[in-house]
């Protein structure tokens, strides 16, 4: 095999022992162990897997999480096997067999793209928790990030050298880590093919290391910051579009009052949010000039078309009162929300090759 294997480890159990020898049957020569700050009782293990020439031992003096641990093997990848074309990661505890790693990789050399091993959670032998946790998860990155992948937990993931330096400088420290790198990926403009893997719980996952309430918080921190920012302008537009709608209702007749009130509010809320979506969501990874012009090419469709729904549901029903106004406007804008949303991350905010 012309690709290393990240192990990343913390307190394992002998079966660790057979995955690697698993693995070395499979042909692979290269095996970069990291070991993520494991007690001492797991001393022996390690000391076993020192006598196999293909591995190599990394250790954390303090348990650091996975993601630190996937970092550290990519670095030391970057910098002893330049002749290498990339790595596959795999988990410790047997989940993915040598199949299906050999399977990923042979295809990640043959096309050199990121290759993800996606499980087949309508298995009967998926826990519930985790069948449930994947189906959330993968309709909010549809939805929310524009990324249509299967298996969003996956630790089975061929990875082409030149994304490895890039992925050494992504955020996150534990298992929030490889959500992060899916969305990093998508960035970046690096694409991914998916590959159905063997779908094994051993006595339901009981081995894994993922706390479910800590490090979903954290694995859905990072989607979830878009849509705070964008609830908060959106509660900033509909109260401004209220008062203004309201306070000029003995001014103007209903269209230009709506149209008013829209603009205005429109304005005011945009400016904020493409200040905080520019540098906290997608991390200033563009120039002003590059962004405001195709930010407010947006705006102004959104606005408008909010503009035509609201009058258009106001003359049907005949309910020219301003908080019934307010009501189809809010709907509207629900709708008109996650297009503007896959836009924005896919030609606003994308970044420049």
């Amino acid at each position: 095999m012309n690709t290393s294997v990240i192990l990343p480890t913390y307190n394992p159990t002998e079966r660790l022992l057979t995955v690697v020898n698993g693995l070395t049957d499979a042909g692979f020569d290269s095996i970069i162990i990291v070991d993520d700050g494991s007690d001492n009782d797991k001393k022996y293990i390690f000391a076993a897997l020192e006598s196999n020439a293909a591995c190599t031992i990394l250790h954390h003096e303090v348990n650091k999480g996975k993601g630190c641990a996937l970092k550290t093997g990519f670095r030391y990848f970057l910098d002893n096997f330049p002749d290498k074309i990339g790595v596959v990661t795999t988990d410790d505890d047997g989940q993915h067999i040598p199949a299906d790693i050999a399977a990923c990789v042979s295809i990640m050399e043959e096309k050199n793209t990121a290759v993800y091993g996606v499980r087949d959670f309508k298995s009967a032998n998926v826990p519930p928790k985790s069948r449930f946790g994947n189906k959330v998860t993968s309709i909010v990155f549809q939805c929310c990030c524009g990324v249509a992948i299967s298996d969003t937990q996956t630790g089975l993931r061929a990875l082409p050298r030149d994304c490895l330096e890039m992925l050494c400088g992504v955020k996150g420290e534990r298992f929030e880590y490889e959500t992060n790198v899916i969305l990093a990926m998508k960035e970046a403009g690096c694409g991914f093919v998916e590959q159905p893997i063997s779908t094994i719980y051993e006595e339901e996952n009981k081995s894994t290391h993922f706390k479910p309430i800590k490090d979903s918080v954290k694995i859905y921190t990072v989607i979830f910051k878009y849509l705070a920012s964008s609830f908060y302008s959106s509660v900033l537009d509909i109260v401004m579009f209220t008062v203004l709608n309201m306070c000029l209702a003995s001014e103007m007749g209903a269209s230009e009052r709506i149209l008013a009130a829209t603009c205005l509010a429109r304005l005011v809320s945009s400016i904020l949010h493409y200040a905080f979506n520019r540098k906290k969501v997608f991390c200033g990874r563009d120039s002003f000039g590059n962004t405001i012009a195709k930010y407010y090419v947006v705006v102004i469709v959104q606005m408008v078309l909010s503009y035509f729904i609201v009058m258009g549901f106001t003359a049907l029903f005949g309910v020219y009162q301003s908080l019934w106004q307010t009501v189809i406007k809010i709907a509207a804008d629900t709708v008109l929300f996650f297009a503007s949303l896959a836009i924005k991350r896919g030609w606003v905010f994308k970044r420049s090759k």
